[in-house]
């Protein structure tokens, strides 16, 4: 990976030259250094290589996620920018997150715009891979659901984890380059559509203008993006049989997409009525003015992309609150996207709905079921231990960030977005149309740790801390 991230570096620094940039040298530097140093690592570590276990596989994957960032921020760290601004902007691209300290971004240099694209569209694809091919192995959070043995990517189909990455790998990169010719359509140049296609398919949000999609809002790019931020947000899994099998039953019967896209408009509907009836004078020019706007930034939000078509957090309270409950609830399992997952957010109002019953009822039982089966207690054990360590993340970054002395709402959306790996807070200081430049640097040491706890679905990171892990 660390090769692979020196690999990526040299575009930028082709692109800098080409642009006659006295900045080409970063990347030149930074490119070189991270292939040596991923070239050394992998000479040491030549030779057998022992079965991975579970034990290895929490370990494993929380160093690798740990340890890029570092790699990847040299790039910031030579253009000026302190450690901790180049480390948060490092972790925001590569969880997907997408909050920013940067401005200027009009002004600034390609080569590094196209660094924090391309940092996004890497992480985004690992996401995906951690999400179908790591993550159930390790039963964390429930994903065990997923478990490739029991799902139609077992067998023969995919056996190994580098085949499954090249599967949904070869197609993430079909739909990204499928959505950045659609952006160019609309009358974005090559450079926008491109970096675009990478942050909108990677569900992270970062952009080439301070004013993000507002800066196209007199095109059609919105609705492209709309289209493929939801596309973001579903099964990659089941988006591979559909592009390169041709099938579409195992979409239509995962009961994530139907929920997500219900939600979706559902919120948007809300925000839309509650403008028309209740707003004088209306944010929006009229109804489908309204609703496209309020979709755009709904599924902006659902998924974590975290774009942003209009100041959203001026259009009332009660559409702030909608703002910041749909920061929690996430795309599917197994998507870009980030969250609590479509399939936890069921499985817990069926298992609080049964228990309820329970309360009425002290014989009665009833099965939790998902998808025509019947969810066992271990999964229902860890799916409510996932959302219960979520909700203590999340409320111990607010306090740590209310304690820099930040307001109330900034410290609350600032950790939401965080741990939710979504990007823009609420408010003037952290809002769609303001940066996390502001910030003290203890908080933002906050919301990087609260990123990469969310992107590593929590207990995999608490798992690695505990003294029975390293005790064996």
């Amino acid at each position: 990976m660390t090769v692979l991230l020196g690999a990526a570096m040299i575009p930028c620094a082709l692109i800098d030259s080409a642009d006659g940039r006295a900045e080409t040298y970063v990347f030149e530097v930074s490119a070189f250094g991270s292939i040596l140093i991923g070239s050394c690592m992998w000479v040491l570590s030549r030779g057998d290589i022992e079965r991975t276990g579970q034990r290895e596989g929490f370990l494993l994957t929380v160093l690798v996620w740990v340890f890029l960032p570092m790699i990847a921020s040299i790039p910031f760290l030579a253009s000026g920018m302190t450690v901790t601004d180049s480390l948060f902007e490092t972790v925001s691209g590569l969880t997907t997150t997408g909050a920013t300290v940067l401005t200027g971004l009009d002004s600034m240099p390609r080569g590094l715009l196209l660094w924090r694209a391309i940092l996004q569209w890497i992480g985004g694809i690992g996401i995906i891979v951690t999400a179908i091919a790591i993550l159930p192995q390790l039963r964390v959070g429930g994903m065990q659901l997923f478990e490739l043995e029991s799902s139609d990517m077992s067998g023969k189909f995919l056996p190994r984890i580098t085949d499954i990455a090249a599967y949904l790998g070869f197609t993430y990169l079909l739909i990204s380059m499928l959505c950045a010719l659609l952006y160019y359509l609309t009358g974005m140049d090559w450079f926008d559509a491109i970096t675009h296609a990478m942050t909108t398919m990677s569900a992270g949000g970062y952009s080439t203008h301070d004013a993000s999609f507002g800066y196209f809002s007199d095109t059609n790019a919105p609705y492209v993006a709309t289209l493929f931020m939801f596309i973001a947000g579903l099964p990659f899994s089941l988006l591979a049989m559909l592009m390169l099998q041709g099938r579409i039953r195992p979409m239509l019967a995962d009961p994530q997409p139907r929920l997500y896209l219900a939600l979706a408009l559902i919120f948007s509907i809300i925000i839309v009525v509650y403008h028309e009836a209740v707003v004088d004078p209306p944010v929006f020019d009229h109804i489908f003015h309204g609703f496209k706007e309020a979709l755009f930034n709904i599924i902006s939000i659902m998924t974590g992309t975290g774009y942003a078509s209009a100041p959203y957090d001026t259009w009332g309270q009660p559409v702030m609150v909608i703002f910041l409950g749909a920061t929690f609830v996430g795309g599917c399992a197994g998507s870009a996207a980030c969250g609590l997952k479509m399939f936890r957010l069921e499985i817990a109002a069926k298992t609080i709905v049964a228990y309820s019953q329970r309360m009425i009822q002290p014989h009665r039982r009833t099965p939790i079921r998902y998808a025509g089966k019947t969810v066992d207690e271990e999964v229902l054990q860890s799916v409510m231990v996932f959302i219960s360590l979520y909700l203590l993340t999340f409320l111990v970054a607010a306090a740590l960030i209310s304690l820099t002395g930040v307001d109330a709402l900034a410290a609350i959306s600032g950790a939401a977005t965080s741990v939710s790996n979504v990007g823009p807070g609420l408010g003037p200081m952290i809002g769609p149309s303001g940066t996390f430049q502001l910030l003290p640097d203890f908080a933002k040491w906050v919301c990087a740790i609260a990123m990469l706890l969310g992107r590593l679905e929590f207990v995999a990171v608490f798992v690695v801390l505990t003294r029975r892990f390293w005790r064996g």
